[in-house]
């Protein structure tokens, strides 16, 4: 069966960005925590150099996954991936398709119609693997609608004091979480913890 799986890098004091919108010190442990190599697809390739237990974490997690859903500003501030995200098709929900948008050669889709047919779309594109959501507005909506299964949060080694909260408005809190799985690299602490339902 299909998870949607929320998945966000945050500051121990719950920052995922800087309000400027700046990510730079949550994602820092991507690319300086370690030198082992984990290369991403996509229409603009990144190499990762990680510890290797974030490595290993990160591996299995791009391995699980079969789409993406995310919300207009993620999708704006990654500059819409080039098109092509390295983690499979990527849903966006927005109220309107961004102009130069629609590319034959993309697979970055939108998804003007709402939350469910959002979340709808990106299940049947994983095909049996599991949908990754990321961006703040984006994983609360998901969590006050009761479809997030999973919530992975990697925590980096860093207080931001404000800026965006991953969990700032949360409709039915509380909500409650199964027991976590615990993975620490360098600079970075990844936590895995299932939702439980209602």
């Amino acid at each position: 069966m299909t998870k949607v799986v929320a998945l966000m890098s945050m500051s121990l004091d719950g920052f995922v960005a800087d309000p400027d919108d700046g990510v730079a010190e949550v994602f820092d442990w991507y690319f300086s925590s370690g030198d082992v190599e984990v290369p991403t697809g996509g229409a603009d390739p990144m190499t990762f150099r990680v510890s290797a237990p974030s490595a290993g974490h990160l591996r299995a997690l791009t391995a699980e996954l079969g789409a993406m859903l995310t919300g207009r500003r993620t999708f704006e501030v990654a500059h819409g991936w080039g098109g092509r995200h390295g983690w499979g098709p990527a849903f966006v929900l927005t109220h309107r398709v961004p102009d130069g948008w629609l590319r034959p050669d993309s697979t970055v889709h939108f998804v003007t119609d709402g939350l469910e047919s959002a979340v709808r779309q990106a299940v049947a594109a994983a095909a049996g693997k599991s949908v990754g959501v990321h961006g703040a507005d984006t994983i609360q909506q998901c969590l006050n609608a009761g479809l997030i299964d999973e919530i992975h949060v990697d925590i980096a080694a860093v207080l931001l004091g404000s800026g965006v909260r991953l969990f700032d408005r949360l409709a039915g809190a509380p909500v409650w979480l199964g027991d976590p799985a615990v993975t620490a690299g360098v600079g970075v602490t990844h936590l895995r913890y299932p939702v439980r339902k209602a």
